[in-house]
């Protein structure tokens, strides 16, 4: 059954009255004007986040300066910094500030001016420093615009407890219309109406994205922490091609394809350039505190192997578990240079004391086999590259590393899973989750599709979890998002679902919430959502 949720069932009624009608009035979406793509935060650190804006020109041959503030109060009276910034046609008319000098776990708010033209305030936040008892992140992924409205995205920008949203992916999609859910009725046809090759393109994919009410509303209201999968650039894609990529249709070659995505990613998107190190490298650390170390990797772009095109045993068996090349020690779904990187990271954040270690990633970690482990279903997954994903087991293992939590999108699904080589042996108790190294949250998606008939989608989960003891909770229809709600003493994920992404809508529900102890690696049901937990700043 959904429910209405109030902003009271996230913060107090005080915080929630901080907003006052005029500032309300500034956040609402522009339709005309420069600002027509809204304002975005990411990145954040303890001491800096990225604000970005794209400014509409009248002329598109003119350079543009940009004026940007920030301040401790919505109503931006406290402006504790700001400047100009320029940008042009080279850079699609975004920009990109990058904030430093500001204190540790505290809100901020931001906006940008062009020729006196305000744009609309936006909200953010810097990561906590030193001793930090709680943070709280949600996770999206798979935002496909003709598939159906974000009604998710707003859901987001409602609650006021978020520390940042983590988007695993599939922010946007390649295809024309009706390739991958059709825009016609709602009015949501993707623009330009074909799939998407040249940085043109992707720009114009990426504006109409940007364009969208409930997007520019949840990139308002909380800074973001993104990386990519495939659709950014093509379908199944890997370090050198994809499936949906093909140079005997003139699709062209393949690299360039990439690198005008990429360029276009990191125009339209808040996430940080460095100078010395190439884009393709998007994997990067962030840290809450000694409570958590949050780690985001690419499974797709930068070290992948293609994909095993070994063919099924049938479409509901899979392929063969022994298929040769998903087998093959040589293969990498990150790359030998991500791997050492992740075992560096895993190993010195354990020696720090950081009691949480996030993965945030693309494909599901573990096992899925319609039959107890004899075939697998997906070699896109963490499946296909079986002794790649070993690699960082043995490495968790040997190294005692505990409280290593995967966060994982792609599938349009939820799931909870406990994480251990094989759930099919003697070494894992599904009862106590004895030889489980790890948990996994799978968010369902924005809007892309699951399984869409609900009664089909119930019996194929209820399936897979009698075949599957790591598999704790599976819903294969429902969009939504996960909320992570993280203490020192136990972390536990909520699976808040949409009511509806075919009209607009405030309902959601919870779904399912699992938590899992400090030390114990292992999942438990738990009924009802975590407390509602004001966001304090330091004493001013």
């Amino acid at each position: 059954m959904y429910r209405h949720i109030t902003r009271r069932s996230f913060v107090s009624a005080a915080a929630a009255a901080a907003i006052t009608s005029s500032v309300a009035r500034a956040h609402r979406p522009q339709r005309g004007g420069a600002f027509r793509h809204g304002v975005a935060s990411g990145d954040p650190l303890h001491d800096r986040v990225v604000l970005w804006t794209r400014v509409t020109p009248a002329n598109p041959h003119d350079d543009l300066e940009v004026k940007w503030r920030i301040a401790r109060d919505p109503a931006m009276r406290r402006v504790i910094d700001g400047g100009r910034a320029h940008t042009n046609i080279f850079r699609d008319f975004t920009v990109k500030v990058d904030v430093d000098r500001l204190e540790p776990g505290r809100t901020y708010y931001f906006q940008f001016s062009a020729d006196g033209d305000p744009s609309p305030i936006g909200r953010t936040r810097t990561t906590p420093n030193g001793r930090v008892g709680a943070a709280r992140l949600a996770l999206a992924s798979c935002s496909n615009l003709p598939a159906g409205l974000f009604n998710v995205y707003a859901l987001i920008a409602r609650r006021n407890d978020l520390d940042a949203v983590l988007h695993l992916g599939d922010y946007l999609y390649e295809y024309a219309n009706a390739s991958f859910g059709d825009g016609v009725l709602l009015d949501r046809v993707p623009m330009p109406d074909r799939e998407i090759l040249t940085l043109a393109d992707y720009r114009q994919r990426h504006a109409q994205y940007k364009s969208d009410v409930d997007s520019q509303a949840a990139h308002r209201q909380h800074p973001f922490i993104c990386v990519w999968d495939d659709h950014e650039i093509a379908n199944d894609a890997w370090t050198d091609g994809a499936e949906n990529h093909d140079v005997e249709l003139g699709e062209g070659e393949w690299s360039v394809r990439k690198r005008a995505a990429i360029r276009a990613y990191f125009e339209w998107m808040p996430i940080r350039e460095f100078e010395f190190r190439p884009r393709s490298r998007i994997f990067r650390q962030f840290r809450f505190g000694n409570l958590v170390d949050l780690l985001m990797l690419d499974t797709r772009h930068f070290g992948r192997d293609r994909q095993s095109t070994t063919p099924p045993v049938s479409p509901t068996a899979g392929f063969p578990a022994n298929d040769p090349v998903a087998n093959d020690p040589a293969r990498s779904l990150l790359g030998l240079e991500q791997e050492a990187w992740l075992d560096q990271r895993l190993v010195a954040s354990q020696a720090r004391g950081t009691t949480w270690r996030l993965l945030g990633q693309q494909v599901m970690m573990a096992q899925l086999s319609p039959s107890g482990g004899q075939t697998l279903f997906n070699l896109d997954q963490w499946d296909g590259y079986i002794p790649a994903r070993e690699r960082l087991f043995t490495s968790i293992r040997d190294n005692a590393i505990d409280n290593v939590v995967v966060l994982t999108g792609d599938i349009h699904s939820s799931w909870a899973n406990e994480l251990t080589s094989n759930p099919w042996s003697a070494g894992y108790h599904p009862g106590t989750g004895a030889g489980a190294i790890g948990v996994e949250f799978v968010t369902p998606a924005v809007s892309s599709p699951g399984i869409l008939n609900p009664v089909e989608a119930a019996q194929t989960a209820a399936f897979v979890r009698s075949v599957s003891p790591h598999m704790k909770f599976v819903e294969l229809n429902k969009r939504g998002y996960v909320v992570l709600d993280i203490d020192r003493e136990r972390l536990q994920g909520e699976f808040w679902h949409a009511a509806t992404v075919a009209t607009p809508s405030r309902d959601e529900a919870l779904a399912a919430a699992f938590a899992t102890e400090a030390g114990a690696n292992h999942l438990v049901p738990v009924s009802g959502a975590s407390a509602a937990r004001v966001q304090a700043d330091p004493a001013s």
